[in-house]
């Protein structure tokens, strides 16, 4: 069982790996961790640096779970998260939410919501500070 989480190197992105770590523990499998970016920025917040991903190395180390990082380059993280769950044949998708208004949402769009709209898997989401239902 492959559990693919959404990651960014922010606290809605940790809760997603500390969630997939939690479920795969409890459940067995592995957890494939995904960091996209589009590539069209000079700088993508979202995407992790070498800081960053030191940081995400050593929380996926503690853990006594399998897992690997993808860090794809795209031209929409939607489906880069979605493509790498459908090539490892994931069972679950998890992803970190934040509160974000209407106006937002149609302004910037929504990685998160697109997964949940077109993952064909089942999808946790979570937020930070909330425990996982096991």
């Amino acid at each position: 069982m492959s559990i693919v989480v959404a990651y960014a190197p922010d606290e809605f992105g940790r809760s997603a790996v500390e969630a997939g770590l939690a479920v795969a523990a409890s459940r067995g499998g592995d957890v494939v961790v995904v960091n996209a970016t589009r590539g069209d920025a000079l700088v993508d917040t979202k995407f992790a640096g070498s800081s960053e991903r030191a940081a995400l190395d050593e929380l996926l180390a503690a853990s006594t779970v399998a897992s690997t990082v993808r860090q794809p380059v795209g031209t929409d993280v939607a489906d880069a998260v979605l493509q790498v769950a459908e090539e490892v044949g994931a069972t679950l998708l998890v992803v970190g939410l934040r509160h974000r208004t209407p106006v937002g949402k149609m302004l910037m769009g929504s990685v998160a919501q697109r997964i949940l709209l077109d993952a064909t898997v089942p999808v946790l989401a979570v937020k930070p500070g909330q425990s996982v239902p096991l």
